[in-house]
């Protein structure tokens, strides 16, 4: 069946250290816990999504080496369409060190060449890919141009834009907000897209109102330990976090991004998106690694945690 998701984001090789403390310069420290998994913004989203049962396909570039290759197997072996994942001649695949200390205060080490970032070329050279998909998920850690040129030739397939995060660069923001049916972001990338520091939920719902002035039909952002705010034309609604002891938050706004598209898909109602989104988040952050695991019973354990049940 074809896919009804594209992602567009980053592939790469997660290691993570689970560690006591991260050691002082000349020192050394012992590795608790090791994790080597398939990682990189992109392709966690399209594991949440492959999970919770929709049909992903990710667009996204890989190294000619053999992780290149390993990292690819994973994606198939997840259920994900890998035929728009590119081979990048001459490019080391991504590697993302994830050093977790006990509190769950991550440290990344990023060895991410600007060769394996996307090109507006590579976009194009997917359109047939967009053009059968309901939903288009552009993660905005790529390079603007690559970001814009997806949400053009999404919308203009007819296709749901979702954007997750913000241009570091804060190029084309208006033109891509104007784009998009769906707006995910935490408080550093609220305020690159609106220039408003989210400090509380009161901001928050200036910077929602903001980016809803521009055409998207839902927005939701991080207010650091709430919870999330999400806000839609006819509403609002301020979710807090589930209270899950946090192990690692990599991967979690991923999950939360997922969920939203998933539970959108089937039609369900902003109230009902935005729970499940709080649910997936909630059962990421609980292990170390950006990898999700969103099976039903740690939906409806989250789920439980939200409703007091």
């Amino acid at each position: 069946m074809e896919p009804n998701v594209v992602v567009f984001g980053q592939l790469a090789r997660d290691l993570v250290l689970v560690v006591d403390q991260v050691p002082a310069a000349g020192k050394s420290g012992k590795v608790r816990r090791r994790r080597e998994l398939l990682g990189g913004k992109g392709a966690n989203q399209a594991v949440a999504l492959a999970q919770l049962g929709m049909r992903p396909a990710l667009v996204a570039v890989a190294g000619d080496d053999q992780t290149g290759t390993r990292l690819i197997e994973q994606v198939r072996k997840d259920g994900i369409d890998t035929s728009a994942v590119i081979r990048r001649p001459g490019t080391r695949s991504g590697l993302i060190v994830d050093v977790v200390t006990p509190d769950g205060q991550w440290r990344y080490l990023e060895d991410l060449p600007s060769s394996v970032l996307l090109t507006e070329a590579d976009v194009a050279a997917v359109e047939d890919l967009t053009n059968t998909a309901h939903w288009v998920s552009i993660q905005l850690q790529q390079p603007t141009g690559a970001a814009l040129a997806a949400a053009r030739q999404a919308t203009t397939a007819g296709a749901r834009v979702v954007l997750d995060g913000a241009p570091d660069d804060g190029a084309h923001i208006d033109d891509l907000l104007a784009l998009a049916s769906v707006v995910r972001a935490d408080a550093k990338e609220a305020s690159l897209l609106t220039g408003t520091k989210i400090s509380g939920p009161d901001d928050a719902r200036r910077a929602a109102e903001e980016i809803l002035h521009h055409g998207p039909g839902l927005v939701a952002l991080a207010v650091g330990d709430v919870g999330n705010y999400f806000a839609w034309p006819s509403g609002d609604l301020l979710l807090p976090l589930t209270g899950t002891p946090v192990a690692d938050t990599t991967g979690a706004g991923d999950a939360f991004t997922a969920a939203l598209i998933t539970a959108l898909h089937a039609d369900e109602p902003p109230e009902s998106a935005a729970r499940l989104a709080v649910a997936a988040a909630g059962a990421t952050v609980g292990h170390p690694g950006g990898r999700p695991a969103l099976t039903k019973s740690a939906l409806d354990r989250q789920l439980g945690l939200l409703t007091g049940g």
